[in-house]
């Protein structure tokens, strides 16, 4: 059964496309950590719109969990059609202060993960001659990178690597795009613990996940490798690539939210 793949799908981002998908007629498969806030978000769309919606409680960050969600979604008989890798987090605390196996987890979910899981439902996409790959990159991947922080090198690696599988796969009807928002309305500064510094930026500067995750798939479709979603994100895109590194290292200190 063609289903959409939502890693992520908790909260946020991850929701908001899970809700989409599921308007348009999709069947899902919706992974995250937290199991009751998914088997909630699944009755919601299943009442809504009649669809079929699978959960899988599992933590990416474990070397182990692509491979489980792979083996559950072919015991359920699904064939992944869309996939949404927004599974993501960022450390709380510099990259001295922070301990080897936090390091390695932020690296398994947001960087070997989001690879293994493209690398095992592609030849399924390619044998069907169709397919749609959406990876959570960052507006952080084409800006300064931030000091301490692991997020600017794993968003970057997200979007070349978009790009290049795009390349690779778009003959076979298969298109990837890397998703590259600003500010998002959603819990994830509080994760990360910068919560009151995010509480400072303007408000001109935040989206909607809903805003977000409507270009996002619109870009897909029509086969776009990159989206930066809102008009104030892409005028920042647009201002920072030029930044010397001299700057660079000063906006990377001024604007760390661990300084």
């Amino acid at each position: 059964m063609p289903t959409a793949l939502i890693t992520g799908a908790s909260a946020g981002i991850g929701a908001a496309f899970a809700r989409l998908l599921a308007a348009e007629g999709h069947d899902l498969l919706l992974v995250a950590r937290r199991a009751e806030r998914l088997e909630s978000l699944a009755e919601e769309l299943r009442g809504a719109h009649g669809v079929r919606v699978d959960v899988l409680a599992v933590d990416l960050s474990r070397p182990e969990a692509p491979g489980e969600v792979i083996a559950f979604a072919d015991e359920q008989g699904l064939q992944i059609e869309v996939l949404v890798n927004n599974a993501g987090m960022a450390a709380s605390t510099t990259f001295v202060e922070s301990d080897w196996p936090a390091l390695a987890g932020e690296l398994q979910l947001m960087v070997t993960a989001v690879t293994e899981l493209m690398h095992r439902v592609v030849p399924g996409m390619k044998m069907r001659g169709r397919g749609r790959i959406i990876n959570l990159s960052s507006l952080a991947a084409v800006s300064p990178p931030g000091a301490s922080l692991l997020y600017s090198g794993i968003k970057s690696y997200v979007l070349y690597v978009s790009q290049s599988l795009d390349m690779e796969l778009k003959p076979h009807g298969i298109h990837v795009t890397a998703l590259c928002p600003g500010f998002t309305r959603s819990e994830f500064h509080e994760a990360m613990g910068a919560g009151e510094a995010a509480s400072k930026i303007p408000g001109i500067l935040w989206q909607q996940p809903e805003d977000v995750v409507r270009e996002g798939w619109a870009a897909v479709n029509k086969g776009k490798p990159i989206c930066i979603p809102g008009t104030v994100n892409k005028v920042v895109a647009s201002l920072t690539r030029p930044v010397p590194l001299r700057a660079q290292y000063v906006l990377g200190r001024e604007f760390n939210p661990l300084a």
